[in-house]
């Protein structure tokens, strides 16, 4: 087998949307065997024998626990853990918004991604190696007043990621984190959908001060994932991987 994760298992949740699908398909064409989880299997079987769908909630230690057991019983024990699983939440400034959103945007963002980590990495240090690649946004760089708890959840998730890489730095599992910027996704399209500005207005002001004055395609963050997840970042551990068009250059 040739590729450049050949060999690999590789854990991705969030994998029916758009930028987790992609990581999904783009791993499994370069040889690895995928874990796909989302809150639901699938409306289609995968495109690719590689990729074996899993149902799990994030949020609960349970579902995750038993999926992670699943996984290393039927797929083989994870090399590559990808926590894409998020949700962006309802626009709203943060005293409108309620408890209730507080506690789902970091739930799924934060707690997931912790959840995910703690039951996985037990399995890679006892291999003395991983790679767990986390998904932040530009949005966990900078503040905003659209989505501010959707801000304070990819910070807290950028911030997890690089006390994870200390921690685990010693057992030979990295972990580092991914910051999107404006993707062309239905996740985006809500969004721009729930803004006050209006879609167009707001896709305006988002992508048109960028040196590349457009949204990027799910693949371009896809194969950044792939080179996190593959031994060609073998020295990169407990750093921020930025795909964002340059916008957060300025």
């Amino acid at each position: 087998m040739t590729g450049r994760v050949a060999g690999k298992v590789a854990v991705v949740t969030g994998a029916n949307g758009d930028l987790g699908g992609a990581t999904a398909r783009k791993l499994a064409k370069e040889g690895a065997r995928v874990a796909a989880l989302d809150l639901k299997l699938p409306d289609a079987p995968w495109d690719s024998e590689a990729i074996t769908p899993f149902a799990v909630d994030v949020t609960e230690e349970t579902s995750v626990a038993d999926a992670v057991a699943a996984i290393v019983e039927t797929v083989g024990v994870p090399d590559v853990l990808v926590n894409c699983a998020g949700i962006i939440g309802r626009p709203a400034p943060s005293h409108e918004a309620s408890v209730a959103e507080f506690d789902q945007i970091f739930d799924v963002n934060v707690k997931g991604v912790w959840m995910m980590t703690k039951h996985v990495v037990p399995h890679m240090i006892g291999r003395k190696k991983g790679s767990i690649v986390n998904f932040s946004s530009i949005h966990g760089l900078t503040g905003g007043s659209n989505v501010p708890l959707y801000h304070a959840s990819k910070g807290a998730v950028r911030l997890l990621s690089k006390s994870d890489a200390v921690t685990y730095g010693p057992d030979g599992i990295r972990v580092n984190s991914i910051h999107p910027g404006s993707m062309r996704t239905a996740m985006s399209r809500r969004s721009a959908e729930g803004s006050a500005l209006g879609p167009e207005e707001y896709y305006r002001q988002l992508v048109s001060g960028n040196p590349l004055p457009r949204q990027g395609e799910p693949d371009e963050i896809a194969y950044g994932v792939l080179y996190l997840a593959s031994d060609e970042s073998g020295f990169t551990t407990g750093t921020e991987l930025v795909v964002d068009g340059g916008y957060t250059a300025h």
